[in-house]
């Protein structure tokens, strides 16, 4: 599989078509249009995902995951994507239940290909209904994920994006996210600090 260096993929981790939706596709449309990024969209929204049992599969047999559903699907993007935007809703204070499986299941895929997220750039948003709802904890959980599978992370900096775009729906879902200019400066603040790295 040959990585390309310019492909940002975009995981939503919302059940919903809602402001986390929004705000995923609102990135990669910044990234594509104003710094030439090519991307790709995907959601958990309407997918077969199986949780990880830790039945260590992967870990004896290195053919990745022994569950067959619609992470085999995604495994193949993420192989190929230089860049990785992970985004969820706060589920009572963190990353969805359905991205953190997501997440769990790519121990298949490290345990098939240890090197496969080494020196990949990785950014993460969180949308929550209350102005601070979990939004940095669930960025934070992301991050954790980088970290531990050698993605390097990559945020908007001091002063509007420490960690990563936070957003605020106002439990308004995509009016909400849409109206929060704050929010979609973050965005593009993360975004921008991407782009400055896409070239190395």
């Amino acid at each position: 599989m040959v990585e390309n260096k310019n492909l940002l993929l975009g995981i939503c981790g919302s059940p919903r078509k809602q402001g986390t939706d929004f705000a995923v596709q609102y990135a990669l449309n910044y990234a594509a249009e104003k710094f030439s990024f090519e991307i790709e969209y995907w959601t958990v929204r309407g997918k077969e995902i199986k949780f990880c049992t830790h039945c260590d599969f992967c870990i004896r047999e290195k053919k990745g995951c022994i569950n067959e559903d619609d992470i085999s699907e995604l495994y193949t993007k993420l192989e190929e994507s230089k860049f990785l935007l992970l985004g969820t809703p706060v589920f009572q204070g963190t990353m969805s239940g359905q991205l953190k499986t997501l997440l769990d299941r790519c121990r298949g895929l490290v345990a098939k290909k240890p090197n496969v997220f080494k020196d990949k750039y990785g950014i993460a948003l969180a949308v929550g209904g209350d102005r601070n709802g979990g939004q940095e904890i669930a960025i934070r959980s992301i991050l954790d994920f980088y970290q531990q599978n050698h993605v390097i992370s990559v945020s908007g900096g001091a002063f509007g994006a420490n960690l990563g775009a936070s957003l605020w729906s106002r439990d308004k879902g995509k009016e909400g996210v849409q109206n929060d200019e704050e929010g979609l400066r973050s965005i593009r603040k993360v975004i921008k600090r991407l782009a400055e790295l896409k070239d190395l």
